[in-house]
């Protein structure tokens, strides 16, 4: 029987099921039964532990982390992520500045990153979209999120 996982598996290396949006695995992709590896990031504890149960119960492997830093701080020394799913409105840094480091990174901009806000702006949506989010959710995050983000990025191998 399997262990379930912790809720925070920070620092510790794990390979991942990386997949391009083409479809095609990288160097990095995950042998055959391995779950991907999604990295989501919120202030929030109530949050982090939504979306993280719900990404786990669509069989993905999960660190949560509730700052920007501490995302930048684990992806510097775990680049193996399939996706990273982030709260837009956070202190000290947002989201969306998360999203611009992300994309401006020749190491990680083939990471799909997905903004979710609890407030419905339709400016803020098309920046994150434009700045290069495969997508947008609006909280609260539901199951019908996860299996359409899932269906179009990380399907598992």
């Amino acid at each position: 029987m399997e262990k379930p996982a912790p809720d925070v598996m920070e620092g510790r290396r794990r390979d991942s099921g990386r997949r391009r949006r083409d479809g095609q695995g990288d160097d990095n992709t995950a042998a055959a039964g391995e779950e991907p590896y999604v990295m989501a990031v919120d202030d929030s504890s109530v949050d982090r532990a939504v979306i993280t149960g719900l990404l786990r119960r669509s069989k993905y492997r999960v660190t949560a982390v509730d700052s920007v830093k501490k995302a930048l701080e684990m992806l510097g020394s775990e680049p193996n992520v399939s996706m990273i799913i982030t709260d837009y409105s956070m202190p000290e840094m947002t989201g969306y500045d998360l999203l611009k480091k992300i994309k401006g990174s020749s190491e990680l901009k083939q990471i799909p990153v997905v903004v979710m806000s609890s407030e419905n702006v339709p400016t803020r949506i098309n920046r994150c979209l434009e700045e290069g989010a495969e997508d947008f959710l609006l909280k609260p995050v539901r199951p019908s999120d996860i299996s359409r983000i899932s269906n179009r990025m990380l399907q598992p191998t």
